[in-house]
Protein backbone atom coordinates (compact mmCIF):
# COMPACT_ATOMS: atom_id res chain seq x y z
CA UNK A 1 0.00 0.00 0.00
CA UNK A 2 1.42 3.40 -1.02
CA UNK A 3 1.95 5.89 1.78
CA UNK A 4 -0.24 9.01 1.52
CA UNK A 5 1.91 12.15 1.43
CA UNK A 6 1.23 14.68 4.17
CA UNK A 7 1.71 18.46 4.05
CA UNK A 8 5.06 18.01 5.78
CA UNK A 9 6.17 15.43 3.19
CA UNK A 10 5.41 17.86 0.36
CA UNK A 11 7.28 20.71 2.09
CA UNK A 12 10.34 18.55 2.88
CA UNK A 13 10.49 17.10 -0.63
CA UNK A 14 10.28 20.50 -2.32
CA UNK A 15 12.89 22.03 -0.01
CA UNK A 16 15.39 19.27 -0.85
CA UNK A 17 14.75 19.66 -4.58
CA UNK A 18 15.24 23.43 -4.36
CA UNK A 19 18.59 23.09 -2.55
CA UNK A 20 19.85 20.65 -5.20
CA UNK A 21 18.71 22.90 -8.04
CA UNK A 22 20.36 26.01 -6.56
CA UNK A 23 23.65 24.09 -6.16
CA UNK A 24 23.45 23.26 -9.87
CA UNK A 25 23.69 26.94 -10.93
CA UNK A 26 27.39 27.63 -10.15
CA UNK A 27 28.46 24.06 -10.99
CA UNK A 28 26.90 24.14 -14.46
CA UNK A 29 28.21 27.67 -15.04
CA UNK A 30 31.83 26.63 -14.36
CA UNK A 31 31.44 23.38 -16.30
CA UNK A 32 30.12 25.17 -19.40
CA UNK A 33 33.03 27.63 -19.48
CA UNK A 34 35.52 24.78 -19.07
CA UNK A 35 33.95 22.59 -21.77
CA UNK A 36 33.57 25.36 -24.35
CA UNK A 37 37.10 26.66 -23.74
CA UNK A 38 38.48 23.12 -23.94
CA UNK A 39 37.40 23.04 -27.59
CA UNK A 40 40.08 25.59 -28.53
CA UNK A 41 42.60 25.28 -25.67
CA UNK A 42 44.30 22.60 -23.53
CA UNK A 43 42.46 21.32 -20.46
CA UNK A 44 44.71 23.20 -18.03
CA UNK A 45 44.13 26.50 -19.86
CA UNK A 46 40.40 25.78 -19.97
CA UNK A 47 40.30 25.20 -16.20
CA UNK A 48 42.32 28.35 -15.48
CA UNK A 49 39.97 30.34 -17.75
CA UNK A 50 36.92 28.94 -15.98
CA UNK A 51 38.31 29.99 -12.58
CA UNK A 52 39.37 33.46 -13.82
CA UNK A 53 35.89 34.07 -15.26
CA UNK A 54 33.91 32.54 -12.38
CA UNK A 55 35.54 34.48 -9.53
CA UNK A 56 34.82 38.05 -10.79
CA UNK A 57 31.36 36.94 -11.96
CA UNK A 58 30.47 35.64 -8.50
CA UNK A 59 31.86 38.83 -6.90
CA UNK A 60 29.77 40.98 -9.26
CA UNK A 61 26.70 38.87 -8.39
CA UNK A 62 27.34 39.46 -4.68
CA UNK A 63 27.64 43.25 -5.15
CA UNK A 64 24.54 43.49 -7.30
CA UNK A 65 22.67 41.26 -4.83
CA UNK A 66 23.41 43.75 -2.05
CA UNK A 67 21.94 46.53 -4.18
CA UNK A 68 18.86 44.42 -4.96
CA UNK A 69 18.63 43.49 -1.28
CA UNK A 70 18.40 47.17 -0.35
CA UNK A 71 15.97 48.39 -3.01
CA UNK A 72 14.36 45.31 -4.61
CA UNK A 73 11.12 45.27 -2.58
CA UNK A 74 10.29 48.95 -3.19
CA UNK A 75 11.05 48.51 -6.91
CA UNK A 76 8.61 45.59 -7.14
CA UNK A 77 5.84 47.46 -5.32
CA UNK A 78 6.37 50.53 -7.51
CA UNK A 79 6.22 48.36 -10.64
CA UNK A 80 2.81 47.09 -9.53
CA UNK A 81 1.61 50.65 -8.66
CA UNK A 82 0.73 49.31 -5.20
CA UNK A 83 -0.21 51.59 -2.31
CA UNK A 84 -0.10 50.72 1.40
CA UNK A 85 -3.23 50.37 3.53
CA UNK A 86 -3.61 50.57 7.31
CA UNK A 87 -6.05 49.31 9.93
CA UNK A 88 -7.26 52.90 10.34
CA UNK A 89 -8.74 52.80 6.81
CA UNK A 90 -12.40 51.87 7.30
CA UNK A 91 -12.85 50.38 3.82
CA UNK A 92 -9.73 48.22 4.11
CA UNK A 93 -9.96 47.23 7.77
CA UNK A 94 -11.32 43.74 7.09
CA UNK A 95 -8.59 42.75 4.62
CA UNK A 96 -5.98 44.21 6.98
CA UNK A 97 -7.33 42.03 9.80
CA UNK A 98 -7.31 38.95 7.57
CA UNK A 99 -3.61 39.44 6.83
CA UNK A 100 -2.94 39.98 10.54
CA UNK A 101 -4.82 36.80 11.54
CA UNK A 102 -3.03 34.64 8.97
CA UNK A 103 0.33 36.06 10.09
CA UNK A 104 -0.47 35.08 13.68
CA UNK A 105 -1.45 31.57 12.56
CA UNK A 106 1.80 31.32 10.59
CA UNK A 107 3.86 32.50 13.57
CA UNK A 108 5.29 35.40 11.55
CA UNK A 109 5.34 39.18 12.03
CA UNK A 110 2.46 40.96 10.32
CA UNK A 111 3.65 42.18 6.92
CA UNK A 112 2.79 45.56 5.46
CA UNK A 113 -0.33 45.34 3.28
CA UNK A 114 -0.56 46.88 -0.18
CA UNK A 115 -3.41 47.15 -2.68
CA UNK A 116 -3.04 47.07 -6.46
CA UNK A 117 -5.86 48.95 -8.21
CA UNK A 118 -6.61 46.29 -10.80
CA UNK A 119 -9.82 44.27 -11.20
CA UNK A 120 -7.93 41.07 -12.03
CA UNK A 121 -7.08 38.46 -9.37
CA UNK A 122 -3.46 38.19 -8.29
CA UNK A 123 -1.15 38.66 -5.32
CA UNK A 124 2.52 38.60 -4.40
CA UNK A 125 4.83 38.98 -1.41
CA UNK A 126 8.13 40.83 -1.22
CA UNK A 127 10.72 41.90 1.33
CA UNK A 128 14.20 40.97 2.53
CA UNK A 129 13.16 39.16 5.71
CA UNK A 130 9.88 38.27 7.47
CA UNK A 131 10.29 41.38 9.63
CA UNK A 132 10.15 43.80 6.69
CA UNK A 133 7.94 41.81 4.31
CA UNK A 134 4.94 43.09 2.37
CA UNK A 135 1.90 41.41 0.84
CA UNK A 136 0.23 43.00 -2.20
CA UNK A 137 -3.32 42.08 -3.30
CA UNK A 138 -5.31 43.28 -6.29
CA UNK A 139 -8.72 44.87 -5.82
CA UNK A 140 -10.15 42.09 -7.94
CA UNK A 141 -8.91 39.28 -5.72
CA UNK A 142 -10.37 41.00 -2.66
CA UNK A 143 -13.78 41.46 -4.30
CA UNK A 144 -14.12 38.10 -6.09
CA UNK A 145 -12.91 35.61 -3.47
CA UNK A 146 -14.80 34.74 -0.30
CA UNK A 147 -13.13 35.16 3.08
CA UNK A 148 -11.77 31.60 3.37
CA UNK A 149 -10.41 31.63 -0.20
CA UNK A 150 -8.76 35.00 0.35
CA UNK A 151 -7.19 33.75 3.59
CA UNK A 152 -5.86 30.77 1.61
CA UNK A 153 -4.18 33.17 -0.85
CA UNK A 154 -2.76 35.27 1.97
CA UNK A 155 -1.46 32.09 3.65
CA UNK A 156 0.24 31.12 0.38
CA UNK A 157 2.02 34.49 0.33
CA UNK A 158 2.90 34.22 4.02
CA UNK A 159 4.40 30.81 3.21
CA UNK A 160 6.66 32.45 0.62
CA UNK A 161 7.75 34.90 3.31
CA UNK A 162 8.35 32.19 5.91
CA UNK A 163 10.15 29.91 3.45
CA UNK A 164 12.47 32.79 2.38
CA UNK A 165 11.41 32.33 -1.25
CA UNK A 166 11.64 36.08 -1.91
CA UNK A 167 15.32 36.07 -1.04
CA UNK A 168 15.89 33.02 -3.25
CA UNK A 169 14.16 34.57 -6.26
CA UNK A 170 16.07 37.81 -5.75
CA UNK A 171 19.32 35.82 -5.91
CA UNK A 172 18.27 34.13 -9.16
CA UNK A 173 17.16 37.39 -10.82
CA UNK A 174 20.41 39.08 -9.75
CA UNK A 175 22.55 36.24 -11.08
CA UNK A 176 20.85 36.30 -14.46
CA UNK A 177 21.26 40.08 -14.76
CA UNK A 178 24.99 39.92 -14.01
CA UNK A 179 25.72 37.06 -16.41
CA UNK A 180 23.84 38.77 -19.26
CA UNK A 181 25.90 41.94 -18.71
CA UNK A 182 29.13 39.92 -18.44
CA UNK A 183 28.37 38.11 -21.73
CA UNK A 184 28.07 41.45 -23.51
CA UNK A 185 31.39 42.64 -22.06
CA UNK A 186 33.18 39.43 -23.07
CA UNK A 187 31.88 39.70 -26.65
CA UNK A 188 33.23 43.26 -26.87
CA UNK A 189 36.60 42.09 -25.54
CA UNK A 190 36.66 39.28 -28.11
CA UNK A 191 36.00 41.73 -30.95
CA UNK A 192 38.79 44.05 -29.77
CA UNK A 193 41.14 41.10 -29.29
CA UNK A 194 40.36 39.76 -32.75
CA UNK A 195 41.14 43.15 -34.33
CA UNK A 196 44.48 43.42 -32.53
CA UNK A 197 47.13 42.29 -35.00
CA UNK A 198 49.68 41.85 -32.21
CA UNK A 199 47.43 39.44 -30.38
CA UNK A 200 47.27 35.74 -31.09
CA UNK A 201 44.04 34.47 -32.57
CA UNK A 202 43.82 31.85 -29.82
CA UNK A 203 43.06 34.57 -27.25
CA UNK A 204 40.10 35.79 -29.27
CA UNK A 205 38.95 32.19 -29.83
CA UNK A 206 38.96 31.53 -26.07
CA UNK A 207 36.91 34.69 -25.45
CA UNK A 208 34.41 33.65 -28.11
CA UNK A 209 34.07 30.23 -26.48
CA UNK A 210 33.55 31.84 -23.07
CA UNK A 211 30.90 34.09 -24.60
CA UNK A 212 29.15 31.07 -26.12
CA UNK A 213 29.21 29.37 -22.72
CA UNK A 214 27.55 32.45 -21.19
CA UNK A 215 24.90 32.48 -23.90
CA UNK A 216 24.04 28.81 -23.37
CA UNK A 217 23.90 29.39 -19.63
CA UNK A 218 21.76 32.54 -19.89
CA UNK A 219 19.25 31.46 -22.51
CA UNK A 220 18.98 27.67 -22.05
CA UNK A 221 20.27 26.46 -18.68
CA UNK A 222 19.11 29.35 -16.47
CA UNK A 223 15.47 29.42 -17.70
CA UNK A 224 15.19 25.65 -17.19
CA UNK A 225 16.73 25.70 -13.69
CA UNK A 226 14.84 28.82 -12.64
CA UNK A 227 11.59 27.28 -13.87
CA UNK A 228 12.28 24.13 -11.83
CA UNK A 229 13.19 26.10 -8.68
CA UNK A 230 10.17 28.40 -8.97
CA UNK A 231 7.75 25.53 -9.55
CA UNK A 232 9.05 23.68 -6.51
CA UNK A 233 8.68 26.81 -4.38
CA UNK A 234 5.08 27.28 -5.59
CA UNK A 235 4.22 23.72 -4.59
CA UNK A 236 5.90 24.26 -1.22
CA UNK A 237 4.03 27.55 -0.66
CA UNK A 238 0.72 25.83 -1.51
CA UNK A 239 1.48 23.07 1.00
CA UNK A 240 2.64 25.49 3.71
CA UNK A 241 -0.36 27.75 3.09
CA UNK A 242 -2.68 24.77 3.49
CA UNK A 243 -0.89 23.93 6.73
CA UNK A 244 -1.37 27.48 8.07
CA UNK A 245 -5.13 27.63 7.40
CA UNK A 246 -5.82 23.90 7.83
CA UNK A 247 -8.02 24.30 4.74
CA UNK A 248 -6.37 23.09 1.50
CA UNK A 249 -9.66 23.26 -0.40
CA UNK A 250 -10.01 27.00 0.20
CA UNK A 251 -6.75 27.65 -1.63
CA UNK A 252 -7.67 25.11 -4.33
CA UNK A 253 -10.97 26.90 -4.96
CA UNK A 254 -9.19 30.26 -4.98
CA UNK A 255 -6.73 29.03 -7.62
CA UNK A 256 -9.64 27.88 -9.83
CA UNK A 257 -11.05 31.40 -9.78
CA UNK A 258 -7.71 33.22 -10.06
CA UNK A 259 -6.64 31.33 -13.18
CA UNK A 260 -9.65 32.72 -15.08
CA UNK A 261 -8.46 36.32 -14.72
CA UNK A 262 -4.90 36.75 -13.40
CA UNK A 263 -3.54 39.34 -15.82
CA UNK A 264 -2.27 42.54 -14.16
CA UNK A 265 -1.83 45.11 -16.93
CA UNK A 266 0.86 47.20 -15.23
CA UNK A 267 3.06 44.08 -14.99
CA UNK A 268 2.86 43.17 -18.69
CA UNK A 269 6.36 44.51 -19.36
CA UNK A 270 7.90 43.44 -16.03
CA UNK A 271 8.62 39.81 -16.86
CA UNK A 272 10.71 39.23 -13.72
CA UNK A 273 7.59 39.77 -11.58
CA UNK A 274 5.89 36.67 -12.96
CA UNK A 275 7.77 34.35 -10.61
CA UNK A 276 6.67 36.16 -7.43
CA UNK A 277 2.93 36.34 -8.22
CA UNK A 278 0.55 33.59 -7.14
CA UNK A 279 -0.44 33.14 -10.81
CA UNK A 280 1.05 34.33 -14.09
CA UNK A 281 0.23 38.09 -14.28
CA UNK A 282 0.69 38.16 -18.05
CA UNK A 283 -2.53 36.40 -18.95
CA UNK A 284 -2.92 33.23 -21.06
CA UNK A 285 0.29 31.67 -22.39
CA UNK A 286 1.17 29.97 -25.63
CA UNK A 287 2.22 26.32 -25.57
CA UNK A 288 5.99 26.97 -25.64
CA UNK A 289 5.85 29.67 -22.96
CA UNK A 290 3.76 27.33 -20.80
CA UNK A 291 6.55 24.74 -20.93
CA UNK A 292 9.04 27.33 -19.59
CA UNK A 293 6.61 28.98 -17.15
CA UNK A 294 7.73 29.75 -13.62
CA UNK A 295 4.46 28.36 -12.22
CA UNK A 296 3.36 24.72 -12.39
CA UNK A 297 0.05 23.99 -14.14
CA UNK A 298 -2.82 25.11 -11.91
CA UNK A 299 -4.46 21.72 -12.38
CA UNK A 300 -1.45 20.03 -10.75
CA UNK A 301 -1.49 22.51 -7.86
CA UNK A 302 -5.20 21.92 -7.26
CA UNK A 303 -4.72 18.15 -7.48
CA UNK A 304 -2.01 18.28 -4.78
CA UNK A 305 -4.13 20.46 -2.52
CA UNK A 306 -7.11 18.11 -2.92
CA UNK A 307 -4.88 15.15 -2.02
CA UNK A 308 -3.86 16.96 1.19
CA UNK A 309 -7.51 17.57 2.05
CA UNK A 310 -8.25 13.87 1.73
Amino acid sequence: MNKVKTVYDHIRSNNIKTILLVICFPLIFIALIFLFTWIVAPAQTAMETAVRVAIPTFIACAVWLLISWAFGDSMMLNSAHAHEIFDTDAENREIFRSVENVAIAAGLPRPRVYIIDDDSMNAFATGRTPRDASVALTRGIIKKLNKLELEGVIAHEMAHIGNRDIRLDMMLITGVGVTVFAADMILRMAMVSGNDNDNKNNGAAILIMVWLAFMVFNWIITPILRMAVSRNREYAADATGAQITHNPMALANALRKITTDSRVECLDKVKSMAAVCIANPGGPREFISSLMATHPPVEKRIERLESMAS
